[in-house]
């Protein structure tokens, strides 16, 4: 694979932007404030009556999960999407409405994953991490070696792995509030976990599913292979099931396992970022850019992660055109492909702003989920960062309660790399959310209308401030 350090750093980065979006809320500034513009205030008051009362992003949301479902980079379920958020934003009358064209990795799952204790009743519930390569046809039988994380197969040793199954057991910590954080933690077992163990001939790798719920509902996720180590089978079980496979070695340490998986990596597809924007009034050159992944695992619906941010970035255009507000500066809304294995879309999306010289004030990228609001991250100047504190009071509490110094997210940290755009992070309520990330769950009935519109008005509210007052 031409791309594995690539798609590690970016496994490695999507971790440390949850992390930074989950951080504990930093002390507003105190003192003597400006006086609050209360046309403001009503304005994003509108935006709120507006996105609780029609629930438009709800109703989109509803079509891309029940309608079309997942998308992974390269199915027939993302073409789907490019070609129906296209008619979407076009049907909406945005300015303008364009794809960029793009190649994106194409790995299929196959025929259902198949795990099992050798000698044990019933199968393991499992699910191939992304971009794993496949066992023999007949599948793979091997004894099972337990760690705790990449140190334990350092010290074993190619002398205690080789020839084995290692099994990474190391739970995500439950005792973090901050779920960004236990996630964080735990992710380097799936990210780099089945090339360490391949480093020191392991036969395949199985871990336990990182996320926060105590159900047997595995979660997947891509890994990364190295060009110079054999590229071993990977797959994650659910945690009930890690815990039969724990329960059955402490039994039996020569314990065997059975794993037999059908996935394939095929040449790289044709896809394409959809953008959709309103033209600016007074300063059309100025950019300002929000926007989800578009993309999603192949179980489940995609529904939290991440067709909400695609959705809310849709809407708050719409918003803007309800309310008929004419910006100031150009809003695009950008539906980005191949977050998940890969990030193509958000390097492409930076390479031609940078070729075409465009001026990008500053970037927004929702891929939290549809939970409630909470607040913001901003990666800019401090400067930025204390005038948008001071536009606090426009929010109700129960909304946005806070802006920290620091955030953005995987899809815009090409365009700040490159041209050194500010980005900001949606922070949402997040302890539900590696509850279903990743996995079968991820499901349009998990989403609450009012959350998700919250959300939306939220986001609306901070693009319409920044867009009268700049930076």
């Amino acid at each position: 694979m031409k791309n594995i350090n690539l798609t590690l750093s970016v496994a490695l980065f999507a971790a440390c932007i949850i992390l930074a979006g989950c951080q504990p809320q930093p002390e507003q500034p105190t003192g003597n404030q400006p006086e609050v513009n209360q046309d403001d205030t009503r304005v994003i008051k509108q935006f709120f009556d507006e996105a609780l009362t029609t629930r438009e992003t709800y109703q989109l949301l509803d079509h891309l999960c029940n309608n079309i479902g997942h998308r992974l980079s390269g199915s027939e379920g993302a073409a789907a999407a490019v070609e129906w958020t296209e008619k979407v934003m076009t049907d909406y009358g945005f300015d303008k409405v364009y794809k960029q064209d793009i190649m994106v990795p194409n790995w299929k799952r196959g025929d259902k994953e198949i795990a099992r204790i050798v000698g044990s009743k019933g199968d393991l519930s499992v699910l191939a991490l992304g971009m794993s390569v496949a066992t023999p046809a007949e599948g793979l039988t091997a004894e099972v070696v337990e760690v705790q994380g990449l140190d334990d197969v350092e010290a074993l040793g190619q002398e205690n792995i080789e020839g084995k199954i290692v099994f990474y057991n190391r739970p995500t910590d439950q005792r973090l509030i901050q779920t960004g954080a236990a996630y964080g933690g735990a992710v380097d077992q799936r990210s780099a976990g089945p090339a360490m163990a391949a480093r020191y001939g392991a036969v395949g790798v199985v871990i336990r599913s990182v996320g926060t719920a105590f159900d047997d509902v595995p979660h997947t996720g891509v890994t990364s292979y190295r060009d110079s180590i054999p590229k071993i089978p990977a797959a994650a079980l659910g945690v009930l099931s890690a815990d039969r496979l724990t329960e059955a070695l402490k039994q039996n340490p020569n314990t065997k396992l059975f794993l037999k998986m059908n996935c394939q990596t095929l040449e790289d597809a044709p896809s394409h970022n959809v953008i959709g924007e309103l033209t600016g009034s007074e300063f059309p050159d100025e950019i300002i850019t929000i926007g989800g992944h578009l993309d999603s695992w192949d179980v489940g619906q995609g529904a939290h992660d991440d067709g909400t941010g695609c959705m809310q970035s849709i809407q708050v255009l719409r918003l803007f055109q309800k309310l008929g507000i004419q910006p100031k500066r150009t809003i695009r809304a950008v539906m980005f492909m191949n977050e998940e294995n890969g990030t193509r879309g958000g390097l492409k999306y930076a390479e031609l702003a940078e070729k075409n010289s465009e001026n990008h004030l500053i970037a927004l990228e929702s891929d939290g989920g549809a939970f409630s609001p909470r607040g913001f991250g901003v990666t800019a100047e401090d400067a930025t960062i204390e005038k948008f504190r001071s536009w606090l009071p426009h929010f109700d509490q129960n909304t946005i309660s806070y802006i920290k110094k620091g955030g953005g997210g995987v899809d815009i940290g090409p365009l700040n790399r490159t041209l050194g755009t500010p980005t900001i992070g949606f922070i949402v309520d997040s302890q539900r959310a590696f509850d279903v990330h990743h996995s079968p769950a991820d499901v349009f009935s998990s989403v609450h209308p009012r959350e998700l519109e919250l959300g939306t008005a939220s986001i609306a509210g901070l693009i319409y401030l920044i867009d009268k007052y700049g930076l």
